[in-house]
């Protein structure tokens, strides 16, 4: 007989702050394609439509910024595995001409939200 176990405390966070970024980016215009993409080589929190430009957008949480906060937790590897996860996403999807940003939403404990767009580089 199976059970089914709730989730992790820090998943139901995570999920929590996934849908706070999401109904954000909607109120200032974005548009929802996918969310929680994986792949072997990452996963994408939230794939959106900025007008024409496909938007990856890296949701981090964090309880206070007392150790550099949510922006500090995204280190160069995390973004390589973003990027790699994107080219990914951009071949199964055959969508080699889109126009592509990488955004970052950063929530701090009492979900105050600071958007970043472009926040890296491939």
């Amino acid at each position: 007989m199976l059970f089914n176990k709730p989730n992790a405390t820090h998943l139901q966070t995570g999920n929590r702050a996934e849908q706070l970024a999401l109904a954000y980016l909607r109120q200032q215009g974005l548009h929802l394609v996918c969310s929680n993409f994986r792949c072997k080589t990452g996963e994408l929190d939230l794939v959106m439509k900025d007008g024409e430009v496909l938007v990856i957008v890296e949701v981090r949480f964090r309880k206070s910024e007392q150790f550099g906060g949510a922006l500090a937790s995204i280190t160069r590897q995390k973004q390589m595995r973003i990027i790699s996860a994107t080219q990914h996403y951009v071949i199964m999807h055959k969508l080699s001409h889109a126009a592509i940003r990488f955004d970052v939403v950063a929530i701090v404990g009492d979900n105050r939200i600071n958007w970043i767009k472009n926040a890296f580089q491939t």
